[in-house]
């Protein structure tokens, strides 16, 4: 069983492997072309949430809890993921100052993450019957950085997940060989550099940090 502490030492890797703090850094935009055929879009919040993805179900969240900008934000929603709003000056000083002053929009974000993410990330852990922390850390990473834990990379490795027999750590550790080889030659080039994520579970898996009580080295961030 997953305890609260581990699952807030997860969170916070995972927000240092998207912007370079355990707290999470909820104004953060960052502007990527790696939308629909190579648009440039918006990422934003604690765990970088697309333009072209779940950005409009932060603000769907936001608006709804009556947030301090809501009124704002509501002529947007209709756009948002329909018409690119990554050269909109007006929306990205929103989203910059509503995560700044009002902590509705910071709750916005931790209910779309752990609703989108590490809920389906924590179903595949548990169905798959996986037990150690780690290994819910790899798999969370994988849900917010590619949505999931994608067949075709299971499909390149023969070791089964414990649920089928194999072996759990045998598992991880494949996953993550197969997972970085696969970003460190990605088409999208943009994706290389991202070996940062699996070089750093594979250094803890080294260090037999499977229970995540020792310090994670995360990019060069320590969570303790």
């Amino acid at each position: 069983m997953i305890t609260a502490p581990q699952k807030k030492k997860v969170i916070q890797v995972v927000n240092v492997m998207e912007t370079g703090t355990p707290e999470g850094r909820y104004d953060q935009i960052s502007i990527f072309a790696d939308g629909k055929n190579g648009s440039r879009q918006i990422t934003y919040g604690r765990s970088q949430a697309t333009e072209q993805g779940n950005l409009k179900n932060i603000i769907e969240r936001y608006v709804a809890a009556g947030g301090k900008y809501a009124d704002k934000f509501i002529h947007y929603l209709p756009l948002i993921g329909k018409k690119p709003l990554v050269d909109d000056a007006e929306f990205k000083r929103l989203l910059k100052v509503s995560a700044r002053e009002d902590p509705a929009m910071r709750d916005a974000q931790d209910e779309t993450f752990d609703i989108l993410y590490y809920a389906p990330a924590l179903h595949f852990f548990q169905d798959e019957g996986f037990t150690l922390p780690l290994s819910l850390l790899v798999i969370y990473d994988s849900y917010i950085h590619s949505g999931c834990v994608p067949p075709f990379l299971r499909a390149r490795f023969p070791e089964m997940t414990p649920a089928r027999g194999g072996d759990e750590k045998a598992w991880i550790s494949a996953y993550l060989k197969v997972r970085q080889h696969w970003l460190g030659n990605h088409s999208k080039k943009i994706l290389r550099p991202t070996v940062y994520r699996t070089k750093s579970y594979l250094k803890a898996i080294q260090q037999d940090n499977w229970m995540l009580d020792k310090p994670l080295l995360a990019n060069g961030v320590t969570v303790a």
